[in-house]
């Protein structure tokens, strides 16, 4: 399937998703990841703040918030830009993204784990993304593990990777958690 072809897909199943249904898949998948190695040694954590159709990462954050240092990322022109979480200090952003304020960025080297949004993962680790190509400039300097998390049904068989993609390390989902191999 092509990328975009795949965002279709994704998007049709996802509407058929119930609040039950789409709590349950969010509680399942990072109840995993809170058991990984990753997440467990690790401090400065670059989250997303969930749009209505991802797995939702407030109560996760929120659970964590005090025993972890969470950031979310900010859209600036054609990249992001990453800063410290704070509740009481986030704005309705691009994309109506709730997304942190402030002038207090972090730089991408200073993050140890990154859980990334995508709209399709494969087993190999490539990701397809909303077509904007955010968190592909993000992650090109980024070191940290890189952690994709999503719904079963958007675990695919194959993704054509293009150079400019950037794959994770780990992919979560309800049912698997896929530790990928270095080529």
């Amino acid at each position: 399937m092509k990328k975009d072809d795949i965002r279709r897909h994704v998007k049709a199943r996802k509407t058929l998703l119930s609040e039950e249904e789409k709590l349950s898949a969010a509680e399942r998948v990072f109840g995993l990841l809170e058991k990984t190695a990753d997440f467990i040694l690790s401090d400065r954590i670059l989250m997303y703040h969930s749009l209505p159709d991802e797995l939702s990462t407030r109560a996760f954050i929120r659970k964590w918030s005090g025993r972890k240092h969470f950031y979310l990322p900010r859209v600036n022109g054609v990249n992001l830009e990453i800063l410290p979480y704070d509740e009481s200090q986030l704005a309705l952003g691009s994309f109506h993204i709730e997304e942190p304020t402030g002038n207090d960025t972090t730089a991408i080297t200073d993050m140890e784990m990154i859980v990334i949004p995508a709209v399709a993962y494969d087993r190999a680790g490539n990701r397809v993304g909303r077509g904007k190509g955010y968190y592909d400039r993000l992650l090109t300097d980024s070191r940290a593990r890189k952690i994709g998390v999503a719904y079963d049904f958007q675990l695919m068989d194959e993704i054509d990777a293009e150079p400019h993609d950037v794959r994770v390390d780990v992919v979560i989902t309800e049912n698997h958690h896929i530790i990928i191999r270095k080529r």
